[in-house]
């Protein structure tokens, strides 16, 4: 069944304060509802961070705004969702490198050893690189990035320690629907099975698939701990995601709403990095207690088999960006 969240108008005295022009204009306009779907559930912090959007939204607004938050894939696939955004029949979602199917910059969300630290994910997301990538999303998928949230790194699972790419083996891995993240482990010597993130669990239970690869926020929140034994720390991505809207929906908006939204999606970005950073501390600890097992893997080894099968696999447009990209966390 759905789950659903209808917030009210939460602190409306600290609204007037905070924001008593946008919260005039936006009362005298018709009641907005807008539906997000997602694929964390409800312990993750992109869960929590939407229902901070769906809070500010609705205070900024008078209560006229109701954002319906629908976790676990419950409103779609985030490749349905994205569809729907386009199609006007979804309204919105979060999504990162998928977006590259239509704009190929997105792609530099997420190059496999191509940011290295959270400091220079902040650079290039929150800079002049990411705003070019977010202007090509608007433009070629119809879809507008609202706030960005930094992933933890991501991480092989498997039930076999895994120190080197050798050692792979063709290891039947499941990744995302993303181009680049099939190159670069079938050049490591994997074998990579596209997948919707909602089938993950039970094709690894039923040994459709031996492995798979996220941050540790979401293999903690998806219990793969329950059908993993190991974490192999290759730490082979660092990422961000985006809160995003579908563009005609957000045009569809008034001007006192676009502004209540993209004001409610600052907000909930900043909400997102306070409860990152605290869940990053808790993450292995939890999952150790969980049964899992962290194996140090040689994370030069890889990068060093990755890096040139990432870097030929972005797409010619793309590739001046990504060499900016690289000299930020030079």
């Amino acid at each position: 069944m759905n789950r659903r969240l209808f917030l009210g108008t939460g602190s409306a005295g600290l609204a007037l304060l905070a924001a008593p022009g946008l919260i005039g204009r936006a009362r005298a306009q018709a009641r907005v509802t807008l539906k997000l779907g997602h694929l964390a559930n409800e312990q993750n912090v992109w869960h929590k961070a939407a229902l901070r959007f769906a809070e500010e939204a609705a205070r900024l607004s008078g209560g006229r705004i109701e954002v319906q938050v629908f976790p676990n894939d419950t409103l779609g696939r985030e490749m349905d969702l994205i569809n729907g955004m386009q199609l006007g029949t979804a309204d919105m979602t979060i999504t990162g490198e998928s977006l590259q199917n239509w704009a190929p910059l997105a792609s530099l969300l997420a190059v496999p050893y191509g940011l290295t630290s959270l400091a220079q994910l902040d650079r290039v997301a929150g800079g002049p690189i990411g705003r070019q990538i977010e202007a090509e999303i608007v433009s070629r998928a119809r879809i507008r990035p609202l706030a960005y949230f930094a992933r933890g790194p991501r991480n092989l699972t498997s039930n076999r320690p895994i120190r080197t790419p050798d050692e792979l083996n063709g290891l039947r891995l499941r990744v995302p629907n993303v181009p680049l993240f099939v190159a670069v482990w079938s050049a490591l010597g994997a074998r990579p099975t596209p997948m919707a993130f909602g089938e993950v669990f039970t094709s690894l239970q039923n040994g459709t698939i031996d492995a798979q690869e996220n941050p540790l926020s979401l293999i903690r929140s998806a219990n793969f701990n329950e059908v993993q034994k190991f974490v192999n720390r290759t730490e082979h991505v660092r990422s961000w995601i985006y809160l995003a809207i579908s563009e005609r929906r957000f045009q569809s908006l008034s001007a006192a709403d676009r502004e209540a939204v993209t004001e409610a999606a600052r907000r909930a970005q900043a909400h997102e990095r306070a409860l990152f950073l605290e869940d990053e501390k808790s993450l292995e600890d939890d999952l150790r207690k969980r049964g899992m097992t962290f194996i140090e893997s040689d994370q030069q080894a890889f990068a060093a088999k990755a890096r040139p099968a990432a870097i030929s696999s972005i797409r010619p447009e793309a590739k001046a960006l990504l060499e900016q990209i690289l000299a930020l966390g030079a």
